[in-house]
């Protein structure tokens, strides 16, 4: 099902200027999100908190398995878009195809991008850009123990030898 929220780059180009017009403050952040759970939402919804407007990139199935493994994702990506844009707290939802966000950052530009607390400064892709244009990154603390990956190893854990 396709969202209102789900734009492509030149539409939500065009929605980042008008905003940036009024003075809303653009958030940015991306990810996989991949069997959504409890620290998704506490990040996101942490992230929305530093702005007026969050903008989310969601990683395309093919990316994900070049990040996470031949596996992955165990949810596609037109249902973690679906998922994603019912959360209040997005207001738009891009998918993007390579390894990072980077021509995503570029061409928008925004006021803050976020990353989680995993990541050190000098590997947020975007940083620089962001900043140059006197904008700021944000690294939000992750919630212990809910990673997608954690998730996964504990459903196999608990159910392995269950048939």
């Amino acid at each position: 099902m396709k969202s209102k929220k789900n734009l492509n780059l030149k539409t939500l180009q065009k929605e980042i200027a008008n905003l940036k017009k009024q003075k809303k403050e653009v958030v940015f952040t991306n990810g996989c999100f991949d069997l959504i759970h409890a620290g998704h939402v506490r990040y996101l919804t942490e992230a929305r908190n530093l702005g007026d407007v969050l903008v989310v990139a969601v990683n395309s199935d093919a990316s994900v398995r070049k990040l996470k493994g031949e596996k992955r994702p165990i949810v596609s990506q037109a249902q973690r878009l679906e998922v994603l844009s019912g959360f209040w707290f997005i207001d738009y939802l891009i998918l993007f195809s390579g390894n990072t966000p980077k021509n995503l950052i570029t061409a928008l530009t925004p006021d803050i991008l976020v990353k989680g607390g995993d990541w050190s400064l000098d590997q947020i892709v975007g940083r620089d850009h962001v900043e140059a244009h006197g904008g700021k990154v944000v690294r939000i603390k992750l919630v212990k123990n809910t990673s997608t990956t954690s998730l996964i190893d504990r459903v196999l854990t608990r159910f392995q030898d269950t048939k």
